[in-house]
């Protein structure tokens, strides 16, 4: 049964969501200051193991959907094998949760999100535009989790650049993989949150458009990358997503979703980490569980988008973050 902890926790236009925000500047308000995310009253990293499926969830504001929210994702982990981590923040409502989100993860492509987000903060602090390479990477990085570029872009942004970005995002969990091996990042969803937060609110780190731009990649992932958190996505919200899978020498797998949600008045993002799941496929029904939960337990009365899953998902094959040797 898995064990459930204390947390430790309009629409972007349509427009917006297209290929043309590639080319776009990224510097117009590189150096205007803007708000920072809300700092709410985060639940604490660790807490009671045996705490009760009502206190996952809190907020001042909707406490009856904190707590109907809370059962549901305890429900939704009940008797899965493996360990999990889930953190969700509802900017609207003020509504954290968590459950393990301090423990750390081994972080496969999830960490490419955190490079992009490296990467647009180097461009705004060089004031200039992306580069064709740049761009070419980044897409290339995110939409088809393509190793190749990952790698490139984890050199051209520098380990030193890459700290600092973690320190500036509050990211402050994370630690960086040793030297070329950024899929083992270690991560927490208590992190995830916080970089998902830097490109969905007004803040001083990045920009609307870097903002944007960040965000429209994480849209345009190919159909077989589509899975995990955004399954059971309401119409009328658009969602944003960055996955991860990787098995250890070859068994004890890692898979992890990331999302963000935006749209029909609402904005919330969740994260997903799990580790030691027999399968790929049995890791991926576990966050989708857990997804599923959050949707409908956040969006009442919303009817879920079609969430069948794209024929050709490449199951049981690693996303080749780390060499099988490693």
């Amino acid at each position: 049964m898995a064990r459930v902890t204390r947390r430790v926790p309009r629409a972007l236009a349509a427009a917006l969501l297209t290929t043309a925000l590639t080319s776009t500047a990224l510097t117009s308000a590189a150096g205007t200051a803007q708000a920072a995310p809300a700092r709410d009253a985060r639940p604490p990293l660790t807490g009671d193991a045996t705490a009760d499926a009502a206190s996952i969830c809190s907020s001042k504001t909707s406490p009856t959907t904190a707590r109907r929210l809370g059962t549901a994702i305890a429900a939704a982990l009940r008797g899965r094998t493996g360990t999990e981590s889930v953190a969700v923040y509802d900017r609207e409502r003020r509504l954290w949760c968590g459950v393990s989100s301090g423990s750390h993860y081994d972080s496969a492509s999830v960490v490419k999100a955190t490079i992009l987000g490296a990467l647009l903060r180097k461009v705004l602090d060089e004031k200039r535009h992306m580069s064709a390479s740049e761009k070419s990477l980044a897409k290339k990085m995110i939409t088809k989790s393509d190793n190749n570029a990952a790698s490139a872009l984890w050199a051209h942004v520098g380990r030193t650049r890459m700290q600092r970005f973690l320190r500036q995002a509050g990211m402050t969990h994370t630690t960086l993989g040793e030297g070329r091996y950024w899929g083992l990042t270690q991560i927490t969803a208590y992190d995830e949150i916080s970089l998902l937060r830097r490109f969905t609110e007004p803040n001083g780190l990045l920009t609307t458009k870097a903002r944007t731009y960040a965000l429209t990649l994480m849209h345009e992932v190919i159909p077989s990358q589509r899975w995990g958190t955004p399954s059971g996505t309401p119409s009328g919200i658009t969602w944003h997503v960055k996955n991860g899978w990787l098995p250890r020498h070859g068994k004890n797998w890692r898979v992890h979703s990331i999302g963000a949600f935006t749209g029909g008045g609402r904005s919330y993002t969740i994260a997903v980490l799990t580790r030691d799941t027999p399968s790929m496929a049995y890791g991926v029904a576990t966050i989708e569980r857990v997804a599923h939960a959050v949707h409908r337990g956040l969006n009442p009365g919303l009817r879920a988008m079609s969430t069948e899953h794209d024929a050709h998902i490449p199951w049981e094959r690693s996303d080749g973050s780390v060499p099988p040797t490693k």
